[in-house]
């Protein structure tokens, strides 16, 4: 009975968690900035040479006096480069905009997408928003951290894989879903989950899209 009744109140605290949390649960991280050895204003930040050929071809793109536009498509291409958006890269991407620093801080704190600290080579990124926790977004959740050894916010010792649970990414009819990098994997199970990681391990690229046999989004089931 005892066993039950704590099975029971386990299963309603994540259940509230499902239905209560935000993108912003981990505020500290995403707010505040700190300098470590890693990530301080000391060291130096430089778009590489076909990188600063793309800042123009970005800058190209807004007219004159809406330059401040190419902000966030600076900042991601920032982080492409580094592999996740150190300080130092916010005061370069200021610098090209000809910006005051916060006003680049305030997007880059603003918008998850910017990763403030190392982040490894498979940023697996678990959506929990309520459309793929009805449809099981914990049990993916699990897998990921059962089968790296890590949880939600951490990164591999190998520097390899960085599991975020995130907010709606978009795929909501393909639920439950997680992204890695820029590919989404969807319509998953745990076992389906637990593949796509083992693959990542061995250097494979698995192939993006929904795993139940759909090929896009349609029914699963006959029309309507």
């Amino acid at each position: 009975m005892l066993a039950s009744s704590k099975m029971l109140l386990q299963s309603s605290v994540r259940n509230l968690r499902g239905i209560c949390s935000s993108s912003v649960r981990l505020s500290d991280n995403l707010f505040v900035h700190r300098d470590t050895p890693e990530d301080n204003p000391s060291i130096p930040f430089e778009f590489t040479e076909e990188n600063k050929k793309r800042v123009q071809a970005i800058l190209n793109i807004y007219p004159e006096g809406h330059k401040r536009g190419a902000m966030i498509p600076l900042l991601d291409l920032a982080q492409r480069q580094h592999g996740w958006l150190p300080i130092s890269a916010m005061h370069k991407v200021a610098e090209v905009l000809g910006l005051p620093n916060m006003r680049v801080y305030e997007v880059a704190t603003f918008y998850t997408m910017f990763m403030r600290k190392p982040t490894g080579t498979y940023h697996v990124q678990v959506c929990t928003t309520t459309p793929c926790w009805l449809r099981g977004s914990d049990e993916i959740m699990d897998a990921c951290k059962k089968k790296l050894g890590i949880n939600a916010g951490e990164t591999t010792k190998d520097g390899k894989f960085t599991i975020s649970e995130v907010e709606c990414l978009g795929a909501c009819v393909n639920a439950p879903m997680i992204a890695v990098n820029d590919d989404y994997y969807e319509d998953l199970t745990a076992k389906d989950t637990e593949e796509i990681l083992d693959d990542l391990k061995k250097g494979k690229v698995p192939r993006p899209g929904p795993k139940n046999g759909r090929f896009a989004s349609e029914p699963v089931g006959e029309l309507t």
